[in-house]
C-alpha cells in the first residue's frame, strides 16, 4: 500500500502526496487516497466472513505475549472487520478483544481526574464552547493557589494521576504557566495524598517546548486529533493556531523528538465519518510505530456531547453504542499494546460495555470546569462539556470491584523509568501479572486505608485477598503480601515494583 500518490492543488503548482507510514509529513502518514481506497476494499470485502475469520485468526495468533510491539493487523484488515456486519463475525470480535485485553492488561483499570487550569482559548473550534467567539462564557484561569486547592480536594478524593487541561492562549496560558502548575502540583502532599503522575493535553507546540514538559516530569502527552480528514479538519477550525492541520498531526512527532515517549493520540467520534477516523486513527498508530519504533501509549476515544454554545446534532456524524462498543473492540485487537481510555462524558452503561471490550484506563469523580473540585455544586457554565457519569470516585471504585476490575492508582512503571519502547516491551512480554498486578493491588490498599467508604473498604479487602493469589511468582506474591499488610496496618505506603 506504500506509494500511491495524491495530487492537491496548491496556488499554481501540485504537490504529490505519497502514502508513506514512515513520512514525517502529514499528507502522507494520514493520506486521503490510502483511507478511501481502504474504506473501497472493506466495502468490497465486509461480507466475505471467510476473509473476516483470517483477520481475527491473524489477530488472535498475537495474543500470547509477543517479542515486538508492532500492530497485529493492518488499518485495512481493521476497516474489513468494522464494515462486517455478520453478526457470528462481529460476536468473535467482541469475545477476542476481551481476551487480548486480558492478555495485556489484566482486569486492572487505571483511575485518573482531569484538571481544568484555564478556559481562555484563541482558536475558533466549532465544537467547543471554549472557543475565542463564545461571548457568554465566563473565562478563568486558575491561580497557583487555586491549583493547590484544586489539587488538594482531588486528593482527598483518593486520586493519584492527572491529566490537566488548557485551551490554547498564548497570553494566558503558556508553556511557562503550564510548567509552573505542574510544580505546583508535585509540590502538594496533603495528609496521605500525592499526585504521582501528571498527564498534558495541551494544544501542539514546538520541539523546544516538549522538551520544557519532558524536564518538568510529563507523564504521557495527550493531544486529539479531532478529525482526520484535512478538509473537514479545516471548515472545524477555521481560526487560530489550531487551524493548521500539518502542524497540529505532526505534533506528537514533535513530541517524541522532544523526548516525550509516553504519547496519546485520540480522535472526536462525530464529527466525520467513523470509518474514516477509525482508520486514520490506526494508520497514525502504524506511522508513530514505523518512525519511532514505539506506538501510542494510550488512545482516547471521546464522542462529540453537549455543551454550551455546543448543540452535537449540529453534527451529523454521530454513532450508535453498538457501534462505538465496535470501535472500541477493533481499537484494542488492531493496537492491543495501547492504553484505552474513556472519561465521562459517556454513561455508566457506556463505560461498563467498553471496559470489557478493550477500555484500561477511565475518569472518575470528574468536573470538566475550571475551578470546579473546590465548589460544592457542580458548576456548569465553565464545563468543557457534560458530564454523563456524575458519581464519586468512591462509587465508581466499588462499581469496578462490583464487575471485576481491580481499580488501581499506579504510576509505578512511569517513576521507574518504564516509559516508551520500555513500557512496551513490558507489557508485551507478559509481565502484567508480576509487576502491574501487585501494583494495582498495593494502589487499591491505599485507597481503601485512607479514602473508601466502610462498604467499599469492606468490598476492596475482599478483593485484594482473592487477586493477591494470582501472582505467579511466589516471591513477588510473599513480598506484595508483606506490603499490603504494613500498608494496612499503618507501617508505610507508596511501595511499588
Amino acid at each position: 500500500m506504500k506509494g500511491r500518490i495524491q495530487f492537491k492543488g496548491e496556488g499554481n503548482r501540485m504537490t504529490v502526496h505519497r502514502y508513506d507510514p514512515a513520512s514525517l509529513h502529514a499528507d502522507e502518514f494520514i493520506n486521503h487516497d490510502e483511507i478511501l481506497e481502504t474504506l473501497a476494499f472493506a466495502q468490497a470485502h465486509k461480507d466475505d466472513v471467510g476473509l473476516c475469520r483470517e483477520i481475527l485468526k491473524k489477530a488472535e495468533s498475537h495474543l500470547a505475549p509477543a517479542k515486538d510491539h508492532c500492530a497485529v493487523i493492518t488499518h485495512r484488515e481493521a476497516a474489513v472487520l468494522l464494515a462486517c456486519d455478520d453478526a457470528g463475525i462481529n460476536e468473535e470480535i467482541r469475545r477476542l478483544a476481551h481476551r487480548i485485553k486480558l492478555a495485556y492488561y489484566g482486569n486492572r483499570i487505571v483511575l485518573f481526574a482531569p484538571l481544568y487550569l484555564s478556559n481562555y482559548c484563541v482558536n475558533g473550534c466549532l465544537y467547543c464552547p471554549y472557543h475565542a467567539e463564545n461571548r457568554d462564557i465566563p473565562r478563568h484561569r486558575l491561580t497557583q493557589d487555586e491549583v493547590r486547592a484544586e489539587v488538594v480536594a482531588l486528593q482527598d478524593m483518593g486520586h493519584k494521576r492527572l491529566a490537566i487541561e488548557a485551551g490554547e492562549d498564548p497570553v494566558h496560558s503558556p508553556i511557562d504557566y503550564i510548567l509552573e502548575c505542574m510544580r505546583t502540583i508535585y509540590s502538594i502532599k496533603h495528609e496521605n495524598g500525592a499526585i504521582r503522575r501528571v498527564n498534558v493535553n495541551i494544544a501542539a507546540t514546538t520541539v523546544e517546548e516538549y522538551r520544557m514538559l519532558k524536564e518538568a516530569e510529563i507523564g504521557t502527552y495527550i493531544l486529539f486529533q479531532e478529525t482526520y480528514n484535512r478538509e473537514r479538519y479545516e471548515e472545524l477550525h477555521p481560526t487560530g493556531p489550531k487551524s493548521d492541520y500539518c502542524w497540529h498531526t505532526e505534533a506528537h512527532d514533535r513530541a517524541m523528538e522532544g523526548g516525550i515517549d509516553d504519547v496519546g493520540l485520540g480522535v472526536l467520534f462525530g464529527l466525520e465519518g467513523y470509518a474514516y477516523e477509525f482508520t486514520g486513527l490506526i494508520m497514525h498508530a502504524e506511522h508513530l510505530e514505523a518512525v519511532h519504533g514505539v506506538g501510542p501509549h494510550t488512545i482516547s476515544v471521546p464522542r462529540v456531547k453537549p455543551a454550551m454554545d455546543i448543540d452535537p446534532d449540529a453534527f451529523d456524524n454521530g454513532i450508535p453504542d453498538d457501534v462505538f462498543d465496535k470501535i472500541i473492540a477493533l481499537i484494542r485487537i488492531a493496537v492491543p499494546y495501547t492504553g484505552m481510555i474513556i472519561s465521562t462524558r459517556e454513561s455508566q452503561s457506556v463505560r461498563e460495555r467498553a471496559l470489557r471490550y478493550g477500555i484500561s484506563q477511565i475518569s472518575g469523580g470528574s468536573r470538566t470546569s475550571v475551578g470546579g473540585y473546590t465548589q460544592e455544586d457542580r458548576p456548569h457554565d465553565t464545563e468543557q462539556f457534560d458530564v454523563s457519569d456524575q458519581r464519586t470516585l468512591d462509587e465508581v471504585v466499588a462499581w469496578l470491584m462490583d464487575n471485576d476490575h481491580i481499580p488501581s492508582f499506579c504510576t509505578a512503571c512511569y517513576r521507574a523509568g518504564r516509559t516508551g519502547d520500555r513500557f512496551m516491551q513490558f507489557c508485551k512480554g507478559g509481565q502484567i501479572l508480576n509487576y502491574c498486578h501487585p501494583n494495582a493491588l498495593m494502589t487499591l490498599m491505599e485507597y481503601l486505608v485512607d479514602y473508601a467508604t466502610p462498604a467499599t473498604k469492606e468490598k476492596g479487602e475482599a478483593m485484594v485477598r482473592r487477586e493477591l493469589l494470582k501472582i505467579p511468582n511466589e516471591a513477588t506474591r510473599a513480598r506484595t503480601e508483606r506490603y499490603l499488610s504494613d500498608i494496612a496496618g499503618g507501617r508505610g505506603n507508596d511501595f511499588r515494583f
